[in-house]
């Protein structure tokens, strides 16, 4: 076999090893030397931050073999640096994308549930200074972006703590939820993140459920109920607080103090009396004095009234007791005459009349 054959051989051994990568460069001519052929390019740096080793020999072969020789050792020492950072971003799989955003570039989501009061209670005050001395919220918020505006985000939940450090002039630490979040989904967790944390009062929780409703994006209690794996009866309490009248709701120093117990009591006056309801309702919100939850469903309901009604004043004549008589708050007098007290002299139907007598001459 002449030189040129066994070279060739070794030329195709060489390519079977390396699997006929098309990257391989092509082989130098086999012939006879050159001395004035030209050098071989010096390898140009690697690009900056790469970590993949420059190609850099420190001799340059002249034959088609050498160069193959060279570059599948090249080959190896990559695919090795490959093989270590692979095996470096494993440590990071299923880690959630968390990063310190400007508060101004979280917008709230339509969903958002936070009544006013929840941003000046004692219990939010208590969260800023625990954020404050902390140098920022250590439970991230979480977020996802918004499509039409690089750069800004929807606030998914943690609306406490965004406000907290919008408040303090803190960057917040928000996880970027980085999968494709529907209405529906960020509904979903907003809920369930509000339920496991139970900070939500009944009205919050009512006003975000029908909200949901009203905009369609559940189609029946139940439905949304199913969907969030909550209970019918809960989704109905609730609904019950944030469906209650305007003029009611203002009757209470805040509508977070309001319960599911409340509501039934209210929404049953509402049904068997609702002008009345309603009227003490207006009376109750031009006073000044501030009254408890419980205080003011006995308002609205009456139940001073009858307690007023049943207690009342003494009647008495020639010395002795002979009835009641009581003003309810709504300034109707109720007069109660014990019938012994007649003593047979008059009949209920003349004293009715001398009542009504008597109403005449004043």
């Amino acid at each position: 076999m002449s030189t040129k054959s066994k070279l060739q051989s070794v030329t195709d051994s060489l390519r079977a090893l390396t699997g006929n990568s098309p990257l391989l460069p092509a082989a130098a001519p086999i012939g006879p030397r050159q001395d004035d052929a030209p050098a071989v390019p010096a390898a140009q740096p690697a690009p900056a931050g790469t970590q993949f080793p420059p190609v850099v020999p420190r001799s340059v072969p002249r034959t088609g073999p050498g160069q193959m020789l060279q570059f599948r050792g090249q080959m190896l020492a990559t695919e090795s640096e490959i093989s270590r950072l692979k095996e470096q971003l494993s440590a990071y799989d299923g880690a959630a994308v968390t990063r310190r955003l400007d508060t101004a570039q979280i917008v709230p989501s339509r969903w958002a549930n936070r009544h006013a009061d929840a941003f000046a209670n004692p219990a939010f005050q208590s969260l800023k200074r625990d954020i404050q001395q902390a140098g920022g919220n250590v439970q991230p918020i979480l977020v996802r972006p918004l499509v039409d505006q690089p750069d800004r985000y929807e606030l998914v939940f943690g609306h406490r703590r965004h406000r907290a450090c919008a408040e303090l002039g803190l960057p917040v630490l928000a996880t970027v939820e980085t999968q494709a979040l529907s209405d529906a989904d960020l509904f979903a967790m907003m809920d369930r993140e509000n339920r496991e944390r139970a900070d939500l009062s009944p009205y919050e929780q009512g006003m975000m459920y029908r909200r949901a409703l009203d905009q369609g994006l559940y189609l029946s209690n139940r439905r949304l109920a199913d969907a969030l794996g909550v209970s019918h009866t809960w989704v109905a309490n609730v609904l019950l607080v944030a469906d209650l009248p305007a003029a009611v709701i203002d009757c209470f120093a805040s509508p977070t103090t309001i319960t599911h117990r409340h509501a039934k009591t209210l929404t049953a006056a509402l049904d068997a009396d609702p002008k009345g309801v309603l009227r003490r309702a207006e009376r109750l919100r031009l006073q000044e004095r501030v009254l408890g939850a419980a205080a003011v469903v006995a308002e609205l309901v009456g139940a001073a009234a009858d307690e007023v009604r049943s207690a009342g004043q003494l009647l008495r004549g020639d010395g002795r007791s002979t009835g009641r008589w009581s003003q309810d708050r709504d300034g109707r007098m109720y007069i109660q005459i014990d019938a012994s007290a007649l003593g047979g002299a008059m009949t209920p139907e003349a004293l009715a009349a001398a009542v009504a007598r008597l109403l005449d001459s004043v």
